[in-house]
């Protein structure tokens, strides 16, 4: 699971409050994210919520209150993961009108895709939306150097650290499948694809000290262009 999905969950339940009152929460949300017109949950904050959770877990986010805003953040995927960016068209496909939220999964016969998001029914809940209408998913990228621990990862391993090597892994487009944080050979094979892309790296598929080194400087290189 995510980081991103870990926020985002842990706000499951947060809800307008009917008539004129504002639930501090939501409020609250605007203002860790700068969004100081933002003074009433009657405006619609499924783009705020999701600022939030990416602003909370240090990933990179839209700073729009239009949910069509995150289809020019991060990078633009086919084949979505939990925590994921996913966004919908509202009204028309030709409007301004959408959802975002963060993608959980497909429906078994793949019509509906469900979203974790804010103001899904008033409230931070998980619903299922017509995969017909989909406009994009988007995997965002995150801001900061990223943290792996100080330990050498290799196959066997788990844990928060083998995901965000996972992250980082598919983000550069060395497809290492789902980020689950499980070291297994799909990673250490990715791991050894992106080895053989420097020159002074040895390609063993042991995530050591230069390796992270450099992975980390690929990454920071990577957002700030």
């Amino acid at each position: 699971m995510s980081e991103l999905i870990k926020i985002a969950s842990s706000q499951i339940g947060v809800k307008e409050i009917a008539g004129s009152g504002s639930n501090p929460d939501i409020l609250k949300y605007a203002e860790d994210c700068g969004f100081k017109h933002y003074t009433s949950d009657t405006i619609a904050w499924c783009s705020l919520f999701a600022n939030w959770v990416a602003f909370k877990s240090g990933f990179e986010r839209s700073g729009d209150l239009l949910a069509r805003s995150w289809l020019n953040v991060g990078s633009q995927i086919e084949s979505p993961e939990p925590g994921d960016i996913v966004v919908f068209w509202r009204k028309s496909l030709e409007s301004k009108f959408g959802h975002v939220g963060f993608f959980t999964g497909f429906s078994r016969d793949l019509s509906r895709i469900y979203c974790l998001g804010g103001n899904q029914g008033d409230q931070v809940s998980i619903t299922a939306r017509p995969a017909n209408t989909l406009l994009g998913f988007r995997r965002l990228r995150l801001l900061e150097d990223a943290t792996f621990g100080k330990a050498v990862l290799r196959k066997g391993d788990t844990g928060d650290s083998v995901m965000r090597l996972q992250q980082s892994l598919n983000e550069l487009g060395h497809n290492c499948g789902t980020s689950d944080g499980v070291f297994g050979v799909k990673t250490e094979t990715a791991l050894k694809q992106f080895q053989s892309t420097a020159d002074d790296l040895e390609i063993t598929g042991i995530f050591d000290v230069r390796t992270k080194d450099h992975l980390k400087q690929v990454l920071k290189v990577r957002s700030v262009a």
